[in-house]
């Protein structure tokens, strides 16, 4: 009997011994490939000998020192390259332990600002729907996940959520994907004005939204219309590339591909591969200036904040993803992969959508591919396909409730950058056989 108090309580968890390049193996001799790379974590598959080595050598000087006394020269180094990496405007790295704390110190950085330049009033939080922050309370609050939020609701801090950039769903018959971003754009800055132009601190969004959506990334110039409406109002643009980001869309930073710097940009997952607990917040000058030219301080901090192995291990990381052949790698096989998933689509009346950029692709599963209808939540369809895929030596990463928290099904796919063709070609394979079974259940 475990005395683990598990995710799903009762399920008889296969035991982890083992891990090597894409995949992880079990103590029953099982082989899984990493499909999803955990959450979207394992971007340079497991056990990787550089970053194993980068670890060990820190080790053997210094495991841990507080940060309120030390900083060591792998967390500068980190902080360094990434900035270097990073488009121009952000010039500041704060390090945390991983998503929803970079998230939580996001937030709390947006509030702090405004106190600092002597805007207190401004207090107001907008997301989207079906979007996803992380699991502590303000990053909860921030997320637009109903089923996530739903039991936590009355804790929760007043946030205020939009409609997210979600094409397959919500472009009208007839609607080109500018005139949709514009509707979307035209949307926000009503909230804005709705709840008081000088009281909004933040707009936080994904650019391609990960676990709730399904690698749903925007259209058109979506992001630009937000950067200049963040800009007209004096509101912070913070996002959130803790899924998406370090590479997994085929450039270091997602947000390379929208033609917008933000405020402040959360990463985690693979910015550690999975080796190290590790997550950032990135943040521009002016935020910076306010907190050095005001209180002297960021009012926040957590105990294991710029951990030295593990920012040795994400500095090591960090290193060889930004080498050529690796970006190079992710476009390739993320085409190979998307090619694989539409010819899945087109021979499936229960595939109804094929999305994601580089190696992070989302397949949404449809009870009727004509009228998009979905499956009934009874049936657990996401549930069933990683049973089925798991049986069949793949790991994915599903999620129900895809359209409002509570309908649809989708799974995720998020394989380490050093995958190669004939690996991609069985992630198809055993994908495409895990959903007939799990229909057919």
């Amino acid at each position: 009997m475990t005395k683990i108090l598990h995710r799903s309580i009762g399920t008889n968890l296969p035991r982890a011994i083992g891990g090597d390049g894409i995949h992880i193996s079990d103590s029953e001799g099982r082989s899984y490939i990493d499909g999803s790379g955990g959450a979207a974590v394992s971007c340079l598959g497991h056990n990787h000998p550089e970053v194993l080595e980068a670890m060990k050598a820190q080790m053997g000087r210094i495991a841990y020192a507080h940060t309120s006394f030390f900083t060591t020269d792998v967390a500068e180094e980190l902080a360094d390259q990434l900035v270097e990496l990073a488009p121009e405007g952000l010039d500041y790295v704060y390090l945390v332990s991983g998503g929803s704390e970079a998230v939580e110190a996001a937030l709390k950085m947006a509030r702090q600002y405004f106190v600092e330049i002597g805007q207190s009033q401004r207090r107001h939080i907008i997301a989207r729907r079906q979007s996803y922050h992380g699991n502590t309370i303000g990053a909860l609050a921030t997320g637009g996940n109903a089923w996530r939020r739903a039991q936590f609701k009355p804790i929760l801090p007043e946030t205020h959520h939009v409609s997210p950039c979600y094409a397959y769903r919500d472009m009208l018959p007839g609607e080109t994907p500018e005139a949709y971003a514009e509707r979307l754009a035209t949307e926000l800055e009503d909230k804005i004005v709705e709840l008081g132009t000088d009281k909004v601190m933040a707009f936080v969004a994904e650019p391609v939204v990960g676990a709730t959506l399904g690698a749903v990334g925007s259209v058109a110039d979506y992001f630009k219309r937000v950067r200049q409406i963040c800009d007209k109002y004096g509101i912070l643009l913070v996002l959130d590339e803790v899924m998406c980001g370090m590479g997994r869309t085929g450039t270091i930073f997602a947000l390379e591909q929208e033609g917008v710097v933000p405020d402040l940009l959360t990463i985690a997952k693979g910015l550690g591969g999975g080796f190290q607990p590790i997550g950032a917040v990135l943040l521009s000058e002016k935020i910076y200036r306010a907190f050095a030219d005001g209180s002297g301080l960021f009012q926040h901090g957590h105990t294991y904040i710029g951990h030295p192995i593990a920012a040795a291990a994400a500095n090591k990381v960090v290193e060889i993803l930004n080498r050529p052949e690796i970006m190079a790698n992710v476009i390739t096989m993320g085409d190979r992969l998307q090619a694989g998933l539409d010819a899945v689509r087109g021979q499936s009346p229960y595939v109804g959508d094929i999305r994601g950029r580089g190696l992070f692709r989302g397949v949404e599963i449809v009870a009727d591919k004509d009228t998009k209808e979905a499956f009934e939540p009874t049936r657990k369809i996401h549930s069933k396909i990683k049973k089925e895929a798991m049986q069949r030596g793949l790991m994915c990463y599903p999620m129900g409730g895809t359209i409002d928290g509570v309908h649809g099904d989708h799974v995720l796919l998020a394989p380490p950058f050093i995958i190669q063709p004939e690996q991609i070609d069985m992630i198809v394979e055993r994908l495409a056989a895990a959903i007939n079974a799990a229909i057919a259940s």
